[in-house]
């Protein structure tokens, strides 16, 4: 009889609870876009299976930014005021804080956060590190201080990024996360925490997803180099010619399954063999176009335990227009009725406002009067 010795056991009782967590994960996807007039739009998806209480916050210049390490270690906080307005997405059933994981300033810079399960561990702070900050805090950071990608690149990595489970509470898995920034002249960023260390990564896929980390994601497009958008009309066969049955067959092969694997590949290869966009409004179309592909209707991921079936769907999307400070956000019942925020407005008050994604005013346009009295 085969024996197992205690580490395969604690292995398998590992990857048993891995599988577990990630039937309760988000299955994000961000994808940026350049435009030929250089306008760049960074869009992506929200799926989650409960109801989070989504909410759009904006936060204007002088806004509180706390920098803290964790309260065992009796180390105080650092209070400053935000450079920049901000406007930012937050789960409104997390008490203890605001937990900003997708948003854009006034400076142009964009931020997505999407869960890394089984991956992410969060680093060690210590008495003797003299700048820390929790990842509860660090979207409010990122968006409040920094106005652009290299800057970020050059400072991130002097703070140490912590999670501690007592610090908030209401949230029905931890908050296990990776992060894409993006700013108005396309550079792009993914920034996770692995083994205890951050890790910086120039985004050059411009597209994230989950678990696996982003070096694996970028590592695992090399399995479809034979993807083309150009695909066989016709083959000799002995003889005769085997035709086409219609177009696309170039990207036979691509996956078309809702694993963070799948979706990366999908929505990176997607965008790389669309056309280029001639300008922001044509990116912000295309970003709608990709991003489609990998939305996830309601029913049809799901998973079971305790008898309970839970379904992952995509909650809402949103479009970024870094460019020209511009938003456009969808929630999964007005997926074709996109509301547009034009930021430099709402910037202007100077005040802060907030509103439920749910409670937007999604407005149908209805075009029948105007076909009617068409001649």
């Amino acid at each position: 009889m085969k024996s197992f010795s205690v580490s395969t056991i604690s292995r398998g009782l590992v990857g048993v609870c891995l599988v577990a967590f990630v039937h309760h994960s988000s299955a994000c996807t961000a994808v940026n876009f350049s435009a030929k007039d250089g306008s760049v739009i960074a869009g992506r998806t929200m799926e989650w299976a409960f109801d989070m209480q989504w909410t759009l916050k904006s936060m204007p210049v002088g806004s509180p930014v706390t920098l803290s390490a964790p309260a065992k270690l009796k180390m105080g906080a650092t209070e400053l005021k935000s450079k920049y307005a901000f406007i930012a997405v937050m789960p409104a059933i997390l008490k203890g804080a605001d937990a900003f994981l997708e948003g854009q300033n006034s400076a142009g810079l964009g931020m997505s956060g999407n869960f890394l399960p089984g991956f992410t561990e969060y680093q060690t702070v210590t008495a003797n590190d003299k700048n820390a900050v929790s990842v509860v805090n660090l979207g409010r950071f990122a968006l409040g201080m920094f106005d652009n990608v290299k800057a970020l690149r050059a400072e991130l990595p002097k703070y140490k990024v912590w999670y501690d489970p007592s610090e908030v509470s209401g949230l029905p898995t931890p908050p296990w996360l990776h992060f894409v920034f993006t700013d108005r002249t396309g550079d792009s960023i993914v920034v996770e925490f692995v083994k205890g260390q951050m890790v910086i990564s120039d985004n050059v896929a411009q597209v994230l997803t989950n678990a696996p980390t982003y070096d694996w994601h970028v590592l695992n497009l090399r399995n479809y180099i034979s993807l083309t958008k150009e695909g066989k009309a016709s083959v000799p066969y002995r003889g005769g010619d085997v035709t086409a049955l219609g177009q696309g067959g170039g990207l036979l092969g691509l996956p078309a399954d809702y694993q963070p694997s799948s979706r990366f590949v999908r929505a990176a290869y997607l965008r790389h063999l669309a056309t280029q966009p001639a300008n922001a409004s044509e990116a912000s179309q295309l970003a709608v176009h990709v991003l489609n592909n990998v939305d996830i209707p309601v029913g049809v991921v799901s998973s079971t335990e305790g008898g309970k079936t839970t379904s992952d769907y995509t909650q809402w999307v949103i479009i970024k227009d870094l460019t020209n400070n511009r938003v456009m956000i969808a929630n999964d019942k007005n997926r074709a009725n996109y509301v547009t925020l034009d930021l430099n407005q709402i910037f202007s008050a100077k005040e802060s406002s907030s509103s439920l994604i749910d409670a937007l005013p999604y407005q149908p346009n209805d075009g029948t009067a105007k076909f009617k009295s068409a001649r």
